[in-house]
């Protein structure tokens, strides 16, 4: 009878972890699918394919982006609805710990001022090693002004940070 218990509950947390549960923290553990990792691998390099263009206030277009406009225009070429505004992500997708995060997850920051802890900025992560996270978003930053990728761990981003989402 112990056996079948002790059994009983070896398969059941094999199965709870393998399909991702929610832990003391309210971030997903997650697997993800071969599919869902060369669309997640599309999402980057499509982003990548958008380096250089000028940061323009309201912009959405290759002729100009601003931060969530960049966002919007990489997520909507493959099917995926995200927020136009900076204001739509403050209870929008799905939590991950900035840890556990993945290329094609969406970084949300402050804006300029890191007291006001509302969404002001966003970018979408470019790769996740061992901690080193690095991100692609539209800056209208006089140093690194339009799409650009920022190396999160040496930046003033870590103090501006507000969470990671996953949307895919």
């Amino acid at each position: 009878m112990v056996m079948k218990i002790l059994t009983f509950i070896f398969f059941v947390s094999t199965f709870l972890v393998s399909k991702g549960f929610k832990t003391e923290s309210n971030y997903v553990t997650r697997d993800i699918s071969k599919d869902e990792l060369c669309l997640r691998d599309s999402i980057v390099d499509y982003a990548q394919c958008q380096l250089g263009i000028p940061y323009v206030w309201g912009g959405t277009s290759n002729k100009g982006f601003d931060c969530t406009g960049f966002v919007y225009y990489v997520f909507k070429r493959f099917g995926i609805k995200v927020s136009r505004a900076s204001s739509g992500y403050e209870d929008f997708g799905e939590a991950v710990d900035l840890k556990e995060s993945r290329p094609g997850d969406i970084m949300l920051f402050t804006g300029t001022d890191p007291s006001k802890r509302k969404v002001g900025h966003a970018g979408i992560i470019l790769k996740n090693e061992n901690g080193q996270v690095d991100f692609i978003h539209s800056s209208s930053s006089k140093k690194h002004f339009g799409v650009t990728i920022t190396h999160y761990n040496e930046s003033g981003y870590v103090k501006r940070f507000l969470r990671v989402i996953n949307v895919i």
